[in-house]
């Protein structure tokens, strides 16, 4: 088990966040983030949503900030690339995502799977792996219609607040997709409770993340 409180010696930590939309880190690991935030004394953040238009950057903004409350350092930083379209802005990501990686090398990288069925989510993930190389990369899931959640092989237990904490959060700050099925306090809390019982969680809740390659 890797700990990551004060008496393990993990003073702070350095954490960029890739979400393709406003709500995906959120979604994907906004109870891993709520622990790492409650352990850490100094956790900084790179916050970085690739696309987010209208409502949805303030929404991306507001969400940051209340979630990441209390957090050592924060940079929020929206891009504006087209929605459901990112392989069409291969280039343009490609660049904006290395100019990124020369002025960001953090501790650990949170980004979407690599075998996300979501094209904008898939292509975040192999620009990651391509950007950077020589970094701790960890790789959440996002519940969704295609069905695509895979056997994940890092787990991170939760408290039953922080897991109440990450829903209630989800359904305060993105008003602009409660019309969506799939966007629901139940689809939120069944996700993580399947995971609570995968790695016995004390409090039965937990969120998963894959890890493709660490080195020791």
């Amino acid at each position: 088990m890797l700990r990551l409180d004060p008496a393990a010696g993990r003073q702070r930590l350095h954490l960029l966040c890739l979400g393709a939309h406003s709500d995906d880190l959120e979604i994907g690991c906004g109870g891993v983030l709520l622990r790492w935030l409650a352990e850490v004394p100094e956790l900084h953040l790179t916050w970085v949503v690739l696309s987010a238009p209208g409502e949805r950057a303030r929404e991306a903004r507001r969400s940051a900030r209340a979630l990441m409350k209390g957090a050592a350092g924060l940079e929020i930083v929206i891009g504006d690339f087209a929605d459901a379209q990112f392989p069409a802005e291969l280039p343009r990501l490609k660049a904006f995502l290395a100019e990124l990686g020369r002025r960001v090398s953090p501790d650990l990288v949170l980004t979407h799977r690599l075998e996300d069925r979501h094209q904008d989510h898939r292509t975040v993930a192999e620009l990651t792996w391509q950007t950077w190389r020589d970094h701790l990369i960890l790789e959440y899931e996002i519940p969704k219609y295609e069905g695509d959640l895979g056997q994940p092989n890092v787990y991170v237990p939760l408290t039953a607040e922080q897991a109440r904490r990450k829903v209630r959060h989800l359904m305060r700050h993105f008003g602009s997709q409660r019309s969506k099925g799939w966007f629901s306090e139940a689809t939120f809390r069944g996700l993580m409770a399947l995971r609570g019982i995968e790695c016995r969680a004390p409090d039965g809740q937990a969120e998963a993340l894959h890890a493709r390659k660490v080195v020791l």
